[in-house]
């Protein structure tokens, strides 16, 4: 591992580290807050998952985060969203698939899934790491993301729910096998098998499995993606039916962005404190 940055903040510290990856076979990075508190003990720890286009970086600069979890005494893990300089074809072509936008799951088609596994990273590597590096407790941990990563949380919760204290999201992506998003990164990164596809979609899996808490969703209603790409109702619809506890709360005249984050990050921080304790 290698340190990239560490700056001062709220008496404790907002560092970048870079590391070589087994899981998507080429470096990445990640960045991590850790509240005062770590200086004397082991704290628990959040892991956000960031959306399409974003690296670690959007989340430590903008989200206004580190204040309340200081406070808190909550560590908080960024890591990018995909892998990055692997030069797989296409690539970087478009905003919403390869570069930025590996959509947390393993992908099993060529050229793809020798880099592209997202999933295992976040679930396995990257908490393994942590663990042995920072002062944390593994035994409390919690995961939360916007977008993109909304859909990571979700689904990452839902098939471990023994890992995670909490889970919310941030308007997430609750059915990508039903828009245009997922359905372009499902096809190119797991190929035509609809089974697969349904395997990182959480209005699917809630159906198979739910979560052992409430989840709590904030999605804005001004937000530009709403209905051709987040469709929460079906979401909620899934949850209704399975008895899974949900507590999604439109919040009028918000759009996609990380304004909308910065506005209620501090109630999410809150709401996991209470799983965390």
């Amino acid at each position: 591992m290698e340190k990239i940055s560490a700056n001062r903040i709220f008496y404790g510290s907002q560092e970048v580290w870079t590391h070589a990856s087994a899981a998507c076979a080429c470096d990445m990075t990640f960045g991590i807050f850790l509240p005062p508190q770590a200086a004397d003990t082991k704290v628990p720890v959040l892991y956000w998952l960031s959306g399409l286009t974003c690296t670690h970086e959007n989340f430590v600069t903008k989200a206004g985060a580190q204040r309340v979890a200081a406070e808190l005494g909550i560590a908080i893990v960024m890591p990018d969203t995909s892998p990055r300089g692997v030069d797989l074809p296409g690539e970087d072509d478009s905003y919403d698939f390869g570069s930025g936008a590996g959509f947390y799951l393993n992908a099993t088609q060529s050229p793809w899934a020798q880099h592209y596994r997202m999933y295992d990273y976040v679930v396995d590597e990257l908490p393994a790491l942590v663990n042995e590096h920072f002062p944390v407790d593994g035994g409390r941990v919690s995961i939360s993301g916007h977008s993109m990563g909304g859909h990571g949380a979700l689904t990452i919760a839902l098939k471990n729910p023994q890992r995670y204290r909490s889970v919310s999201a941030f308007s997430p992506i609750v059915a990508p096998t039903r828009c245009p998003w997922g359905q372009k990164a499902f096809a190119g990164y797991l190929g035509d098998d609809k089974s697969a596809w349904q395997q990182y979609d959480a209005t699917e899996l809630v159906q198979q499995q739910t979560f052992p808490g409430e989840i709590l969703i904030d999605q804005g209603s001004q937000d530009e993606f709403l209905r051709e790409q987040l469709k929460p109702e079906l979401f909620q619809r899934a949850c209704r039916d399975a008895g899974q506890p949900l507590q999604l709360r439109m919040q009028d005249g918000y759009d996609h962005s990380y304004y909308f984050i910065a506005t209620f990050i501090e109630e999410h921080l809150r709401f996991h404190a209470q799983a965390l304790r």
